[in-house]
Protein backbone atom coordinates (compact mmCIF):
# COMPACT_ATOMS: atom_id res chain seq x y z
CA UNK A 1 0.00 0.00 0.00
CA UNK A 2 1.59 3.21 -0.68
CA UNK A 3 1.61 5.84 1.67
CA UNK A 4 -0.96 8.75 0.91
CA UNK A 5 -2.11 7.24 -2.79
CA UNK A 6 -5.92 7.70 -1.18
CA UNK A 7 -6.96 11.14 0.64
CA UNK A 8 -8.68 10.65 3.44
CA UNK A 9 -9.86 14.14 4.97
CA UNK A 10 -10.54 14.19 8.92
CA UNK A 11 -13.28 15.02 10.48
CA UNK A 12 -13.93 17.91 13.02
CA UNK A 13 -12.98 16.68 16.69
CA UNK A 14 -12.88 13.04 15.47
CA UNK A 15 -11.60 10.58 17.78
CA UNK A 16 -7.38 9.42 15.95
CA UNK A 17 -8.32 6.00 15.93
CA UNK A 18 -11.93 6.86 14.25
CA UNK A 19 -9.82 8.32 11.37
CA UNK A 20 -7.36 5.08 11.18
CA UNK A 21 -10.39 2.44 10.90
CA UNK A 22 -11.97 5.02 8.25
CA UNK A 23 -8.08 4.94 6.19
CA UNK A 24 -8.44 1.06 6.54
CA UNK A 25 -12.11 0.95 5.38
CA UNK A 26 -10.80 3.76 2.19
CA UNK A 27 -8.25 0.82 1.44
CA UNK A 28 -10.29 -1.91 1.70
CA UNK A 29 -8.49 -3.60 4.69
CA UNK A 30 -9.52 -4.26 8.22
CA UNK A 31 -8.02 -2.00 10.71
CA UNK A 32 -5.63 -4.12 11.93
CA UNK A 33 -3.96 -4.52 9.07
CA UNK A 34 -3.32 -0.65 9.09
CA UNK A 35 -2.39 -0.54 12.83
CA UNK A 36 0.62 -2.66 11.65
CA UNK A 37 2.28 0.38 10.67
CA UNK A 38 2.58 1.43 14.31
CA UNK A 39 4.10 -0.17 17.24
CA UNK A 40 1.52 -1.06 19.45
CA UNK A 41 1.98 -1.00 23.24
CA UNK A 42 -0.94 -2.34 24.44
CA UNK A 43 -4.76 -3.29 23.86
CA UNK A 44 -8.16 -1.45 23.19
CA UNK A 45 -10.76 -1.65 26.01
CA UNK A 46 -13.53 -3.99 25.37
CA UNK A 47 -16.60 -4.34 26.58
CA UNK A 48 -17.89 -7.10 28.72
CA UNK A 49 -19.16 -8.78 26.12
CA UNK A 50 -15.71 -8.89 24.43
CA UNK A 51 -16.16 -6.49 21.50
CA UNK A 52 -13.51 -3.39 21.37
CA UNK A 53 -15.04 -0.52 22.62
CA UNK A 54 -16.37 2.12 19.64
CA UNK A 55 -14.77 5.00 21.82
CA UNK A 56 -11.30 3.76 21.96
CA UNK A 57 -8.72 5.83 21.05
CA UNK A 58 -4.68 6.10 20.15
CA UNK A 59 -2.40 8.23 21.51
CA UNK A 60 0.86 8.72 18.96
CA UNK A 61 4.79 9.62 19.54
CA UNK A 62 5.78 12.09 16.89
CA UNK A 63 7.02 9.05 14.60
CA UNK A 64 3.72 7.59 14.49
CA UNK A 65 1.79 11.09 13.72
CA UNK A 66 4.06 11.60 10.67
CA UNK A 67 3.16 8.26 9.48
CA UNK A 68 -0.57 8.76 9.94
CA UNK A 69 -0.41 12.41 7.94
CA UNK A 70 1.53 10.13 5.22
CA UNK A 71 -1.54 7.59 5.73
CA UNK A 72 -3.87 9.96 5.08
CA UNK A 73 -1.94 12.56 2.24
CA UNK A 74 -3.31 15.33 4.66
CA UNK A 75 -0.81 18.07 6.17
CA UNK A 76 0.18 17.67 9.44
CA UNK A 77 -1.13 21.08 10.63
CA UNK A 78 -4.63 20.10 9.45
CA UNK A 79 -4.71 16.93 10.93
CA UNK A 80 -3.58 18.50 14.43
CA UNK A 81 -6.44 21.11 14.08
CA UNK A 82 -9.25 18.40 13.13
CA UNK A 83 -7.93 15.61 15.27
CA UNK A 84 -8.41 16.97 19.46
CA UNK A 85 -6.32 13.33 20.67
CA UNK A 86 -3.45 13.77 18.04
CA UNK A 87 -1.19 16.12 20.28
CA UNK A 88 -2.04 14.35 23.23
CA UNK A 89 1.34 12.82 24.57
CA UNK A 90 2.36 10.25 26.64
CA UNK A 91 5.71 8.74 28.56
CA UNK A 92 5.31 5.45 27.63
CA UNK A 93 5.51 5.81 24.45
CA UNK A 94 6.98 9.47 23.93
CA UNK A 95 10.56 8.99 25.58
CA UNK A 96 13.82 6.81 25.24
CA UNK A 97 15.47 5.27 22.75
CA UNK A 98 12.24 4.62 20.51
CA UNK A 99 11.03 7.84 20.05
CA UNK A 100 12.02 7.56 16.37
CA UNK A 101 9.65 4.37 16.11
CA UNK A 102 6.54 4.78 15.22
CA UNK A 103 4.20 4.05 18.60
CA UNK A 104 0.76 4.37 19.01
CA UNK A 105 -0.74 3.24 22.69
CA UNK A 106 -4.65 2.86 23.16
CA UNK A 107 -6.66 4.55 25.88
CA UNK A 108 -10.35 5.03 26.44
CA UNK A 109 -11.58 8.64 24.51
CA UNK A 110 -12.67 10.00 27.90
CA UNK A 111 -9.20 9.82 29.26
CA UNK A 112 -8.03 11.83 26.38
CA UNK A 113 -10.05 14.62 25.73
CA UNK A 114 -13.44 13.93 26.92
CA UNK A 115 -17.03 12.49 25.91
CA UNK A 116 -17.41 10.78 22.80
CA UNK A 117 -20.04 10.45 20.22
CA UNK A 118 -21.26 8.50 17.18
CA UNK A 119 -21.16 10.98 14.62
CA UNK A 120 -24.00 11.25 11.76
CA UNK A 121 -23.39 8.84 8.90
CA UNK A 122 -25.23 10.94 6.63
CA UNK A 123 -23.30 14.04 7.69
CA UNK A 124 -19.77 11.65 7.32
CA UNK A 125 -21.24 11.01 3.55
CA UNK A 126 -21.42 14.60 2.72
CA UNK A 127 -18.39 15.21 4.03
CA UNK A 128 -15.58 12.65 3.04
CA UNK A 129 -17.88 10.56 0.47
CA UNK A 130 -17.31 7.58 2.90
CA UNK A 131 -20.75 6.45 4.12
CA UNK A 132 -19.23 4.55 7.36
CA UNK A 133 -19.26 5.26 10.94
CA UNK A 134 -17.13 7.66 12.85
CA UNK A 135 -16.51 9.03 16.53
CA UNK A 136 -15.91 12.05 17.31
CA UNK A 137 -15.47 14.48 20.57
CA UNK A 138 -18.40 15.71 21.19
CA UNK A 139 -20.22 17.67 24.57
CA UNK A 140 -23.34 16.54 25.33
CA UNK A 141 -24.81 19.64 24.65
CA UNK A 142 -24.04 19.07 20.94
CA UNK A 143 -25.40 16.08 20.60
CA UNK A 144 -28.25 16.79 17.81
CA UNK A 145 -27.74 16.52 14.25
CA UNK A 146 -29.93 19.20 13.01
CA UNK A 147 -29.44 18.26 9.83
CA UNK A 148 -31.08 15.18 9.98
CA UNK A 149 -32.75 15.52 13.11
CA UNK A 150 -30.84 12.46 15.09
CA UNK A 151 -29.86 12.09 18.09
CA UNK A 152 -25.67 11.27 18.69
CA UNK A 153 -25.68 8.46 21.48
CA UNK A 154 -22.35 7.78 23.53
CA UNK A 155 -19.93 5.98 22.26
CA UNK A 156 -18.77 4.56 25.29
CA UNK A 157 -22.05 2.10 26.17
CA UNK A 158 -22.62 -1.63 24.91
CA UNK A 159 -25.68 -1.32 22.65
CA UNK A 160 -25.95 -1.36 18.31
CA UNK A 161 -27.46 1.97 17.81
CA UNK A 162 -25.68 5.00 17.26
CA UNK A 163 -27.84 7.86 16.46
CA UNK A 164 -32.25 8.32 17.29
CA UNK A 165 -34.50 9.70 15.11
CA UNK A 166 -35.85 13.18 16.33
CA UNK A 167 -38.21 14.03 13.47
CA UNK A 168 -41.14 13.78 15.32
CA UNK A 169 -39.66 15.51 18.61
CA UNK A 170 -38.88 18.98 16.83
CA UNK A 171 -38.59 20.80 20.45
CA UNK A 172 -35.31 18.81 21.15
CA UNK A 173 -33.66 20.38 17.80
CA UNK A 174 -35.40 23.59 19.19
CA UNK A 175 -33.47 23.10 22.29
CA UNK A 176 -30.38 22.63 20.37
CA UNK A 177 -30.49 26.08 18.94
CA UNK A 178 -31.28 28.00 22.27
CA UNK A 179 -28.22 26.48 24.33
CA UNK A 180 -25.76 29.04 22.88
CA UNK A 181 -27.60 31.78 24.39
CA UNK A 182 -27.65 29.89 27.58
CA UNK A 183 -23.77 29.24 27.50
CA UNK A 184 -23.36 33.31 26.62
CA UNK A 185 -25.75 34.08 29.64
CA UNK A 186 -23.47 31.79 31.71
CA UNK A 187 -19.97 33.39 30.23
CA UNK A 188 -21.75 36.68 31.62
CA UNK A 189 -22.65 35.38 34.81
CA UNK A 190 -18.95 33.86 34.96
CA UNK A 191 -20.44 30.84 34.90
CA UNK A 192 -19.10 28.03 32.98
CA UNK A 193 -21.14 27.08 30.54
CA UNK A 194 -20.17 22.93 30.86
CA UNK A 195 -20.48 23.67 34.88
CA UNK A 196 -24.43 24.76 34.31
CA UNK A 197 -25.59 22.24 31.95
CA UNK A 198 -23.65 19.46 34.49
CA UNK A 199 -26.44 20.78 37.35
CA UNK A 200 -29.20 21.38 34.58
CA UNK A 201 -28.52 17.66 33.33
CA UNK A 202 -28.36 16.55 37.19
CA UNK A 203 -31.79 18.37 38.28
CA UNK A 204 -34.05 17.32 35.23
CA UNK A 205 -31.89 13.55 35.50
CA UNK A 206 -33.10 13.25 38.71
CA UNK A 207 -36.82 13.78 37.89
CA UNK A 208 -36.46 11.68 34.55
CA UNK A 209 -36.26 8.90 37.86
CA UNK A 210 -38.59 9.96 39.65
CA UNK A 211 -41.27 10.62 37.02
CA UNK A 212 -41.88 6.64 36.53
CA UNK A 213 -44.20 7.25 39.10
CA UNK A 214 -45.79 10.21 38.42
CA UNK A 215 -49.10 9.78 37.02
CA UNK A 216 -49.44 13.56 35.45
CA UNK A 217 -46.14 13.51 33.76
CA UNK A 218 -47.33 12.62 29.93
CA UNK A 219 -44.62 14.35 27.79
CA UNK A 220 -41.75 12.03 28.32
CA UNK A 221 -43.30 9.17 27.87
CA UNK A 222 -45.01 10.51 24.84
CA UNK A 223 -40.77 11.43 23.52
CA UNK A 224 -39.49 8.15 24.67
CA UNK A 225 -42.28 6.36 22.24
CA UNK A 226 -41.62 8.33 19.56
CA UNK A 227 -37.39 8.04 19.75
CA UNK A 228 -37.92 4.44 20.09
CA UNK A 229 -39.79 4.06 16.73
CA UNK A 230 -43.47 4.76 18.14
CA UNK A 231 -43.31 1.98 20.70
CA UNK A 232 -40.84 0.56 23.59
CA UNK A 233 -42.70 -1.93 23.61
CA UNK A 234 -41.40 -4.73 26.38
CA UNK A 235 -38.13 -2.93 26.50
CA UNK A 236 -39.42 0.22 28.82
CA UNK A 237 -36.58 -0.33 31.27
CA UNK A 238 -33.92 -0.23 28.09
CA UNK A 239 -35.04 2.69 26.26
CA UNK A 240 -35.27 4.40 29.61
CA UNK A 241 -31.75 4.23 30.22
CA UNK A 242 -31.31 4.83 25.79
CA UNK A 243 -33.33 7.49 25.33
CA UNK A 244 -33.09 9.41 28.62
CA UNK A 245 -30.51 12.51 27.57
CA UNK A 246 -32.68 12.80 23.96
CA UNK A 247 -36.19 12.73 25.91
CA UNK A 248 -35.15 15.60 28.46
CA UNK A 249 -32.84 17.34 26.90
CA UNK A 250 -35.29 20.49 26.81
CA UNK A 251 -36.27 20.51 29.67
CA UNK A 252 -31.82 20.66 30.86
CA UNK A 253 -31.95 23.88 28.88
CA UNK A 254 -34.68 25.46 30.09
CA UNK A 255 -33.06 25.11 33.59
CA UNK A 256 -30.25 26.15 32.98
CA UNK A 257 -31.31 28.88 31.90
CA UNK A 258 -33.50 29.70 34.56
CA UNK A 259 -31.18 29.31 36.89
CA UNK A 260 -28.65 31.46 35.45
CA UNK A 261 -31.59 34.20 35.73
CA UNK A 262 -30.18 36.51 38.65
CA UNK A 263 -33.97 36.45 39.73
CA UNK A 264 -33.61 32.94 40.54
CA UNK A 265 -31.14 33.09 43.45
CA UNK A 266 -33.42 35.55 44.59
CA UNK A 267 -36.67 33.72 44.70
CA UNK A 268 -34.66 30.42 46.10
CA UNK A 269 -33.20 32.78 48.50
CA UNK A 270 -36.61 34.32 49.98
CA UNK A 271 -38.25 30.89 49.68
CA UNK A 272 -35.81 29.59 52.42
CA UNK A 273 -36.64 32.55 54.45
CA UNK A 274 -33.20 34.80 53.89
CA UNK A 275 -31.78 35.47 56.92
CA UNK A 276 -34.30 33.55 58.94
CA UNK A 277 -34.14 30.30 57.08
CA UNK A 278 -37.37 27.97 57.25
CA UNK A 279 -37.70 24.45 56.18
CA UNK A 280 -39.39 24.15 52.45
CA UNK A 281 -43.08 22.82 52.34
CA UNK A 282 -45.42 22.11 49.21
CA UNK A 283 -45.94 25.30 48.33
CA UNK A 284 -42.50 26.28 47.80
CA UNK A 285 -42.36 29.28 45.48
CA UNK A 286 -39.14 28.66 43.76
CA UNK A 287 -40.38 24.69 43.28
CA UNK A 288 -43.54 25.46 42.00
CA UNK A 289 -41.73 28.64 40.02
CA UNK A 290 -39.42 26.19 38.21
CA UNK A 291 -41.90 23.46 37.30
CA UNK A 292 -44.02 26.54 35.54
CA UNK A 293 -41.00 26.74 33.39
CA UNK A 294 -40.58 23.46 32.50
CA UNK A 295 -44.52 23.02 31.68
CA UNK A 296 -45.42 21.31 34.57
CA UNK A 297 -47.42 23.31 37.09
CA UNK A 298 -47.94 20.38 38.97
CA UNK A 299 -44.09 19.67 39.45
CA UNK A 300 -43.79 21.97 42.45
CA UNK A 301 -44.68 20.45 45.37
CA UNK A 302 -42.53 16.77 44.25
CA UNK A 303 -39.59 19.05 43.61
CA UNK A 304 -39.57 20.57 47.03
CA UNK A 305 -40.02 17.12 49.27
CA UNK A 306 -37.43 15.71 47.49
CA UNK A 307 -34.40 16.54 49.95
CA UNK A 308 -30.88 15.96 49.49
CA UNK A 309 -31.52 16.47 45.22
CA UNK A 310 -29.19 18.08 42.57
CA UNK A 311 -31.50 21.02 43.22
CA UNK A 312 -31.56 20.89 46.87
CA UNK A 313 -28.21 20.96 46.76
CA UNK A 314 -28.14 24.11 44.47
CA UNK A 315 -30.54 26.38 46.24
CA UNK A 316 -28.83 24.94 49.70
CA UNK A 317 -25.49 26.36 48.42
CA UNK A 318 -27.26 29.81 47.06
CA UNK A 319 -28.54 30.48 50.67
CA UNK A 320 -25.19 29.67 52.23
CA UNK A 321 -23.34 32.11 49.82
CA UNK A 322 -26.33 34.68 50.60
CA UNK A 323 -25.56 34.20 54.05
CA UNK A 324 -21.81 34.93 54.09
CA UNK A 325 -18.96 32.55 54.36
CA UNK A 326 -15.47 31.49 52.80
CA UNK A 327 -14.73 32.80 49.50
CA UNK A 328 -14.90 29.40 47.55
CA UNK A 329 -18.20 28.93 48.14
CA UNK A 330 -19.36 32.04 45.66
CA UNK A 331 -19.38 29.02 43.03
CA UNK A 332 -20.72 26.15 45.21
CA UNK A 333 -23.93 26.11 43.69
CA UNK A 334 -22.11 24.82 39.99
CA UNK A 335 -19.86 22.57 41.94
CA UNK A 336 -21.87 19.27 41.63
CA UNK A 337 -21.08 17.16 44.44
CA UNK A 338 -19.72 13.23 42.43
CA UNK A 339 -23.24 11.68 44.55
CA UNK A 340 -25.33 13.75 42.40
CA UNK A 341 -24.11 13.15 39.12
CA UNK A 342 -26.72 11.02 36.91
CA UNK A 343 -25.28 7.25 36.18
CA UNK A 344 -24.45 7.23 32.31
CA UNK A 345 -25.91 5.30 29.56
CA UNK A 346 -23.08 2.98 29.64
CA UNK A 347 -23.21 2.61 33.26
CA UNK A 348 -26.58 2.05 33.67
CA UNK A 349 -26.46 -0.29 30.73
CA UNK A 350 -23.44 -2.43 32.85
CA UNK A 351 -25.48 -2.45 35.66
CA UNK A 352 -28.32 -3.92 34.14
CA UNK A 353 -26.73 -6.71 32.29
CA UNK A 354 -25.17 -8.06 35.02
CA UNK A 355 -28.67 -7.92 37.13
CA UNK A 356 -30.09 -10.01 34.01
CA UNK A 357 -27.21 -12.53 34.60
CA UNK A 358 -28.27 -13.19 38.13
CA UNK A 359 -31.64 -14.23 37.58
CA UNK A 360 -33.71 -14.56 40.10
CA UNK A 361 -30.85 -15.71 42.43
CA UNK A 362 -31.61 -12.49 44.70
CA UNK A 363 -27.74 -12.13 45.27
CA UNK A 364 -28.03 -8.49 43.51
CA UNK A 365 -29.99 -6.03 45.14
CA UNK A 366 -31.22 -3.79 41.92
CA UNK A 367 -32.55 -7.43 40.08
CA UNK A 368 -34.72 -8.30 43.35
CA UNK A 369 -35.85 -4.78 44.91
CA UNK A 370 -38.85 -2.77 43.12
CA UNK A 371 -37.58 0.39 41.44
CA UNK A 372 -40.31 2.36 43.74
CA UNK A 373 -39.06 0.30 46.54
CA UNK A 374 -35.84 2.00 45.93
CA UNK A 375 -36.58 5.02 45.55
CA UNK A 376 -38.82 5.51 48.47
CA UNK A 377 -35.40 4.22 50.78
CA UNK A 378 -33.26 6.74 48.89
CA UNK A 379 -35.84 9.53 49.47
CA UNK A 380 -36.36 8.79 52.88
CA UNK A 381 -32.47 9.04 53.31
CA UNK A 382 -31.95 12.21 51.76
CA UNK A 383 -34.76 13.79 53.65
CA UNK A 384 -32.96 13.04 56.88
CA UNK A 385 -29.44 14.27 55.13
CA UNK A 386 -31.24 17.33 54.81
CA UNK A 387 -32.62 18.03 57.91
CA UNK A 388 -28.66 17.43 59.07
CA UNK A 389 -27.49 19.62 56.63
CA UNK A 390 -29.58 22.34 58.24
CA UNK A 391 -27.86 22.55 61.47
CA UNK A 392 -25.10 23.85 60.23
CA UNK A 393 -23.79 26.94 61.84
CA UNK A 394 -27.22 26.89 64.10
CA UNK A 395 -24.94 26.66 67.70
CA UNK A 396 -25.18 30.79 67.98
CA UNK A 397 -28.21 32.73 69.40
CA UNK A 398 -29.78 31.65 72.94
CA UNK A 399 -29.87 28.34 74.39
CA UNK A 400 -33.73 28.10 74.28
CA UNK A 401 -33.63 28.94 70.41
CA UNK A 402 -30.63 26.83 69.50
CA UNK A 403 -31.77 23.68 71.68
CA UNK A 404 -34.98 23.77 69.96
CA UNK A 405 -33.34 23.45 66.65
CA UNK A 406 -31.13 21.11 67.47
CA UNK A 407 -33.91 18.80 68.61
CA UNK A 408 -36.35 19.40 66.15
CA UNK A 409 -34.23 18.27 63.75
CA UNK A 410 -32.65 15.59 65.28
CA UNK A 411 -35.47 14.16 65.84
CA UNK A 412 -37.42 14.74 62.36
CA UNK A 413 -33.85 13.16 60.98
CA UNK A 414 -33.93 10.13 63.35
CA UNK A 415 -37.94 9.37 62.44
CA UNK A 416 -36.62 9.44 59.10
CA UNK A 417 -34.00 7.12 59.21
CA UNK A 418 -36.08 4.73 61.58
CA UNK A 419 -38.24 4.61 58.48
CA UNK A 420 -35.86 3.83 56.08
CA UNK A 421 -34.34 1.22 58.08
CA UNK A 422 -37.37 -0.78 58.58
CA UNK A 423 -38.30 0.03 54.29
CA UNK A 424 -34.60 -1.68 54.21
CA UNK A 425 -35.36 -4.63 56.38
CA UNK A 426 -38.52 -5.44 54.53
CA UNK A 427 -36.98 -4.93 50.81
CA UNK A 428 -34.26 -7.61 52.05
CA UNK A 429 -36.86 -9.88 53.46
CA UNK A 430 -38.86 -9.85 50.73
CA UNK A 431 -35.77 -10.52 48.74
CA UNK A 432 -35.28 -13.64 50.49
CA UNK A 433 -32.50 -12.41 52.88
CA UNK A 434 -32.97 -14.32 56.80
CA UNK A 435 -35.16 -12.71 59.08
CA UNK A 436 -32.28 -13.44 62.10
CA UNK A 437 -29.81 -11.70 59.73
CA UNK A 438 -31.27 -8.51 59.01
CA UNK A 439 -32.52 -8.50 62.73
CA UNK A 440 -29.13 -8.50 63.63
CA UNK A 441 -27.89 -5.72 61.29
CA UNK A 442 -30.43 -3.60 62.06
CA UNK A 443 -30.22 -4.46 65.79
CA UNK A 444 -34.23 -4.80 65.98
CA UNK A 445 -35.31 -7.77 67.68
CA UNK A 446 -36.25 -10.28 65.52
CA UNK A 447 -39.83 -10.96 67.00
CA UNK A 448 -40.94 -7.31 66.76
CA UNK A 449 -39.15 -6.87 63.43
CA UNK A 450 -41.59 -10.22 61.89
CA UNK A 451 -44.39 -8.31 63.23
CA UNK A 452 -44.17 -5.35 61.55
CA UNK A 453 -42.88 -6.77 58.67
CA UNK A 454 -45.78 -8.82 58.83
CA UNK A 455 -48.85 -6.13 59.73
CA UNK A 456 -46.91 -3.89 56.62
CA UNK A 457 -46.14 -0.73 58.90
CA UNK A 458 -42.93 0.12 57.82
CA UNK A 459 -43.95 3.88 57.97
CA UNK A 460 -45.84 3.84 61.01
Amino acid sequence: MAAGALRTVPLAGELTASLIIRVAARYGLAAGNVLRLWTCRNFPARHDGGGVRADAEVVLNDAGRRVLAELCGVEPAVLARALPALTVDDPKISTGGEAAVAQVRWRAAGSVVGPAAFGCRLCTARRTGQAVRAVRYVPRWQRVCGRHSRWLLDADADQPLEHLDLRGIPEVVAAQRQWPSVARRAVRAGVVPEQAFAVAHAVVARWWEEALFWDQEEIWPRRLHQLAGGSVGAELEWWRIVGRDAAVFPEVVTVAGALLEPATAELAWSASGGKRPRARDANDPFCSWLGERVGRTWLGPLASADYGSPLSNWTGAVVRTRRGGPERWRDAPWRLKRELQPAAMAGQLRVRAAERQAGGSGTRWRATVPAEHRLRITQLLDESREQLAQLRGVQSGTTAEVARTLLEHLSQSAELIDRAVLHTATAAVAAGVALQDVAQWSRLPAQELAQVLATGQADR
